[in-house]
């Protein structure tokens, strides 16, 4: 037998690869579907390429490159016996065949089991050889199935993609046993049980005790106490107090001696009597959990309290939260709820995945088309059965989830790929949705070239006017956005006067060391919105070219073009005095239906006098022969052994914005023949015999060296013109000119050498002729595409934020289907009973039709 599989497998040995230190190995998902080795036909991994196809696509990978040989993976979950002995994971009956393959975290250890299997698949036949077989197997082949079985999750490995480690769900976490002693953890006056210590406490969550700290990732003093209680009793997890919000909390494993992520912190907590969502951080560290009779963000947000009627099918899928992914879920829902989307990734899904790469994993139309499918199939959303669903609800009564219960899917490869080489996106920390939002509609541009563009249907025209105060003349231009930024005029609130009384007295009860009172959210009308919206601003730095110099100057913005998809974001974040950025507790009316037509923009009016058409003169620096460099950023890259004239250069051609700034140039520079060659500053060209007062003319470009910083960060020399020009050549603003203008580097590869000189302000001016039709500024091929139309809009989805900021948190969405409300709460998904429209973050409008 064993000759005889050899002889089989010898035709097939080239293609047998081990997979070496860095390959990924895709044995967690399917990179065309959210099939897994827990799916009914398993997953099946090519011994050539590692990577992971469902049994729907293992065909199509066969047919497209020829590779024969697959490891078939399976894993089968089932409820234990009646007696079965229980453990603290669950037990395995082939527990050297996957090992590093992650257990699904929703189902309770306790009562489940689970049972894996692995074999090798050949085709076309579909020959079977079970796993292990190292008898009867060639030595290589018996290598290579141990490397893939043994091989890290491929998603771990790109995680680590920020400067500092994240941590990780602690081992503990699902299985933790905690004692029914009665333990209630009050709301003050903590100390430790071991010395009389009122600082750095950590709190057991196993019995309850409360013991100082010492030797912790903080490095805050203390006795030891907690440490030692562990090694009294390995009493795995410690939380600290005073840290304990609805955010979260810090917790320590002693066991793997680190910070590590607790998902069931939440009940843990309150097992000994602590409410997170009534846990308010002071000012000082300590914790205020006083509970209040005002209903807070959280429960009003995700209509806690309430008998949500869960949905499946179609459109009605959840997405688990991978740690504080939860703003890229929200805002995916929402893309995916809309037609062009579905039918630009969805609807041509055969197409994109026929003409998919090699590895389709890095793909960003394959992962799209996948994410859309998982979310509209409704393969994942499955209802349960009758008998599972009084299984549900017996278990639900004793608080223990289920492992039948369909959980959503998880867009691992999908996050993993979008936020590859984002320093933000990339790591596990929470971020703004509305930035995420303006990545995605970047990337789906990058994307769509040749094919249909959904982005299309949120972009539109504003028309900026300028006005000198002095000499009264102005200048019209337009620029590109996607959506619309409210402003929140707290003075414009109602209840205005009640504001006041509740400053007065927290200012009152700080001062005296006093509990605050309760908070009281402004409400503000949404027509003041507006209004602030269209109030004029003040121009920082205006050079007028009327005057030639500096002046005072006001700008006010219309809308040159309505969109299909009218996207509002309340700017409810703002930053402190101490430039801790914090959210503004409002309530704003928000209309189901909306018209703007008001706001549409004129152009230039009878009577009004435009400004020359001249740029700012240059203000070439005093001395250019020594650059400033950030000489810590260079040492920091010194000492992770590039070389240091490279680390000088990538600091200097990153404008010294930061060691992680200039690492990702050098990943992105280091195959280059003059990599480690020092660094040459480029000089400025002498001025011209013109003076400067009479200012540049029109063909004047921006300094070279700023165009060399920026083409050095990878943007084209034409992209990086532009974003200088619209900005007068300030490098920060022109960085995030091109950030936010993604249209912008096909505009500038379409346009030609003579387009570098100052943008025409005419470029779009045919925008407004018929502002109820449909129309594509045909006239000019280098302007962007625009879908104008009436301004009357009808909200059909909106993403609300909870918590004080927008680096911590959670995201929830609401989305009208089918004439009734739905909340996407991650991985739950229910008919909303009472939509808190009032207290959203970006709203989400369609146009209604002309009828």
């Amino acid at each position: 037998m064993a000759a005889d599989l050899g002889e089989l497998l010898v035709p097939y040995m080239p293609t047998i690869k081990v997979p070496k230190t860095g390959d990924r190995v895709y044995k967690d998902e399917c990179v065309f579907s959210f099939d897994s080795p827990e799916s009914e036909g398993g997953l099946y991994v090519c011994m050539n390429t590692f990577l992971g196809f469902g049994r729907e696509h293992v065909e199509r990978h066969y047919r497209k490159t020829g590779q024969s040989v697959y490891m078939h993976l399976k894993r089968t979950i089932k409820e234990k016996a009646t007696g079965a002995a229980g453990g603290a994971v669950p037990r395995r009956r082939n527990g050297k065949v996957f090992l590093d393959l992650e257990l699904n975290c929703d189902f309770n250890c306790d009562d489940y089991e689970y049972e894996d299997e692995a074999k090798l698949v050949i085709f076309p036949d579909h020959f079977e050889i079970p796993l292990p077989n190292i008898e009867e197997l060639p030595a290589l082949v018996t290598i290579a199935c141990d490397a893939v079985l043994s091989a890290s999750s491929a998603f771990r490995k790109r995680e680590p993609d920020s400067w500092e480690e994240e941590p990780q769900v602690s081992k503990h976490a699902r299985s933790l046993r905690q004692q029914d002693n009665g333990v209630r953890i009050p709301p003050s006056g903590w100390k430790c049980a071991k010395c009389e210590m009122r600082e750095n406490l950590w709190l057991n969550l196993t019995d309850g005790s409360v013991l100082c700290g010492k030797w912790f990732f903080d490095g805050s003093g203390g006795n030891g106490h907690a440490l030692e209680h562990y090694r009294e009793t390995n009493f795995p997890l410690a939380v600290r107090l005073g840290t304990i919000t609805p955010d979260g909390a810090d917790v320590y494993s002693f066991d793997e001696e680190e910070a590590v992520l607790d998902p069931h912190i939440a009940e843990h907590l309150a097992h000994f009597g602590i409410d997170m969502l009534q846990m308010q951080k002071r000012e000082n560290g300590h914790v205020d959990n006083e509970v209040r009779p005002r209903v807070t963000e959280w429960e009003v947000i995700q209509e806690s309290g309430l008998k949500l009627k869960a949905v499946y099918g179609s459109g009605y899928t959840g997405i688990r939260n991978l740690g504080n992914s939860c703003y890229l879920g929200t805002t995916m829902q929402v893309l995916f709820s809309i037609p062009e989307f579905q039918r630009a990734y969805v609807g041509n899904l055969q197409r994109i995945f026929d003409y998919s790469p090699l590895d389709p994993s890095q793909d960003f139309s394959t992962q799209m088309a996948k994410l859309g499918h998982g979310l509209l199939s409704g393969l994942y959303a499955k209802p349960p059965a009758k008998c599972e669903l009084i299984e549900q609800v017996m278990k639900e009564e004793h608080k223990v989830s289920d492992v039948h219960q369909e959980r959503g899917i998880s867009p691992r490869m999908f996050k993993a790929l979008v936020s590859k080489g984002h320093p933000e996106f990339s790591s596990n920390r929470q971020q703004d949705a509305q930035e995420f939002f303006l990545h995605i509609i970047n990337l789906v541009e990058r994307n769509s070239a040749g094919a249909e563009n959904p982005s299309d249907v949120f972009r539109f025209l504003v028309e900026e006017r300028i006005q000198c105060c002095q000499s009264r003349k102005v200048r019209y231009t337009q620029r590109v956005d996607y959506l619309m930024q409210l402003p929140t005029p707290i003075e414009a609130a109602t209840n205005r006067e009640e504001l006041i009384a509740y400053e007065a007295k927290r200012q009152e009860a700080e001062e005296n060391l006093r509990t605050s009172p309760e908070p009281v959210r402004a409400k503000i009308p949404f027509t003041a919105c507006v209004q602030a919206f269209t109030e004029p601003e003040n121009v920082p730095d205006f050079w007028s070219s009327a005057l030639q110099a500096k002046s005072a100057g006001i700008k006010t913005s219309r809308f040159a073009s309505f969109p299909e998809y009218l996207v509002v974001q309340i700017k409810k974040f703002t930053f402190g005095v101490d430039w801790v950025p914090k959210k503004l507790d409002v309530s704003i009316d928000m209309p189901d239906f909306l018209d703007l037509s008001r706001l549409r923009a004129t152009g230039l009016q009878a009577g009004e006098e435009e400004l020359p058409d001249l740029t700012p003169p240059i203000v070439l620096p005093e001395d250019t022969r020594a650059p400033e460099i950030d000489e810590s950023a260079v040492m920091q890259l010194a000492e992770m052994g590039f070389p240091l004239e490279a680390c000088r250069k990538a600091v200097y051609y990153t404008g010294n914005m930061g060691a992680e700034m200039a690492f990702n140039w050098i990943i992105a520079h280091m195959e280059e023949p003059d990599f480690a060659e020092p660094l040459a500053v480029p000089s400025y060209s002498e001025p011209g015999p013109s003076s400067p007062s009479q200012g540049p003319s029109m063909d004047s470009q921006p300094p070279e060296d700023s165009v060399a910083i920026l083409t050095s960060m990878g943007f084209s020399r034409a992209q990086t013109i532009r974003a200088l020009k619209a900005t007068n050549s300030n490098l920060e603003r022109a960085l995030d000119w091109i950030f936010t203008h993604p249209d912008s580097e096909e505009e500038s590869e379409a346009v030609s050498d003579m387009a570098d000189t100052e943008p025409n302000d005419n470029a779009f001016s045919n925008a407004n002729m018929n502002s109820d039709s449909t129309l594509s500024p045909d006239l000019d091929p280098t302007g962007p595409r625009i879908k104008d139309g009436p301004g009357r809009y009808e909200l059909f989805a909106f993403i609300s934020h909870m918590g004080t900021s927008t680096m911590s948190g959670h995201y929830v969405c609401h989305i009208k289907k089918e004439g009734r409300w739905v909340i996407y709460n991650d991985h739950k998904v229910c008919l909303s009973e009472r939509p808190p429209k009032d207290l959203g973050y970006i709203y989400f409008y369609h146009r209604l039709s002309c009828s």
